[in-house]
């Protein structure tokens, strides 16, 4: 059984805590060899950590502590996520403001895209919350200007790489995509990211110097079968999406490694912040077309997406894949749709009122 606290004084990041409720990790525990101590609390329903699943949460003591009940905490959510992590409450943006923001900032993610294809900007970082539609924009983009080549049958000069990428496959790629005129786009490739001989190809490839020049300087029979030298110099372009907002990040030294990457390429964050933001997203990209495939009314339409409303702080995410998959359900059982979502898009243990099915 869960259990939730209220911390009556106390710290994350420097930043005060003070009168906030989580649910609980880890109970609390003493700094070993210093006075203070912390305890560790689930913070994924709380807007302004995005990204983190939980954090600990600095006390004095054990007395800054107090344990409430569930409702304590729901009360509390929905007060919170009513703002952003800036402090802007719903009345100082309006609805319309917010999406127009959150439609800005994806244009310019496109004309970026853009930019970098046509050897304008060598390298762009995009960062924003898992499901909102990067990948999306950013290959829609990429798409456009290899029309010419799938007419002439020429092989294409920009490509996708998804998943994980292992140091050598990241040189290998990159020799690939050395050519000016190319672009290969990272997604989803966070491991590069920690891997410290990977990240260091990576800054290379985006330098800002007059020549990227790459070098592989141990034995690689992988690279030798293929024929891959042990130095090359790099002429592409680099789109690199990750899930990682630079800003939230822990660990120094990857703080200082992806403050180097910032350095050597334009990075935009999306800004999707929020839950609210989110939610917005949503509606936009409805609102714009996405469940059109569909063919179920924009009654029903509108229907799916007030049931995700409702339910925002069940789902086990929010995104637009989240919002596919409901409608994928409506397709199959359009009666039985949110009896089936409640199932196997919520959390374990969350239950929900059903209203009919229209």
């Amino acid at each position: 059984m869960k259990k939730y606290i209220k911390i009556e004084q106390g710290s994350y990041r420097n930043k005060d805590q003070s009168g906030k409720v989580f649910p609980i990790v880890k109970d609390y525990q003493k700094f070993a060899g210093k006075p203070g101590g912390f305890v560790t609390v689930d913070v994924t329903e709380i807007d302004g950590y995005e990204g983190l699943d939980k954090v600990r949460i600095n006390v004095e003591n054990i007395s800054d502590i107090t344990i409430v009940n569930e409702q304590t905490f729901v009360k509390f959510k929905d007060e919170i996520n009513k703002a952003d992590p800036e402090g802007l409450s719903t009345k100082d943006e309006s609805e319309e403001e917010a999406i127009n923001r959150i439609q800005s900032r994806f244009e310019i993610l496109n004309e970026m895209t853009e930019a970098v294809a046509t050897k304008k900007v060598r390298a762009m970082i995009v960062s924003g919350p898992p499901g909102i539609g990067k990948s999306y924009g950013v290959e829609t983009t990429l798409e456009k200007f290899s029309t010419f080549d799938d007419i002439a049958g020429s092989k294409r000069k920009f490509e996708v790489v998804k998943g994980a990428m292992s140091a050598v496959g990241l040189y290998k790629k990159l020799y690939e995509h050395a050519d000016a005129g190319h672009v290969i786009c990272f997604d989803d490739c966070d491991a590069i990211l920690y891997d410290d001989l990977a990240l260091n190809l990576l800054k290379a490839a985006l330098d800002t110097g007059r020549k990227r020049t790459l070098h592989w300087n141990t034995e690689s029979s992988a690279l030798r079968n293929e024929g891959v030298p042990n130095s090359f110099e790099f002429n592409g372009g680099v789109v690199f999406i990750t899930n990682v907002k630079f800003d939230n990040v822990k660990s120094k030294k990857l703080r200082d490694h992806l403050e180097a990457l910032q350095s050597r390429c334009h990075y935009l964050d999306l800004t999707i912040d929020s839950m609210r933001d989110r939610m917005l997203r949503i509606k936009q990209i409805c609102g714009a077309g996405m469940l059109d495939k569909y063919a179920m009314g924009q009654e029903t339409q509108d229907d799916l997406v007030q049931f995700i409303f409702d339910n925002k702080a069940n789902l086990r995410e929010i995104s637009l894949r989240m919002v596919l998959k409901i409608a994928d359900l409506w397709k199959m059982a359009p009666d039985r749709y949110k009896e089936l979502a409640t199932q196997t898009c919520m959390k374990n243990g969350m239950s929900v009122t059903l209203p009919k099915a229209t």
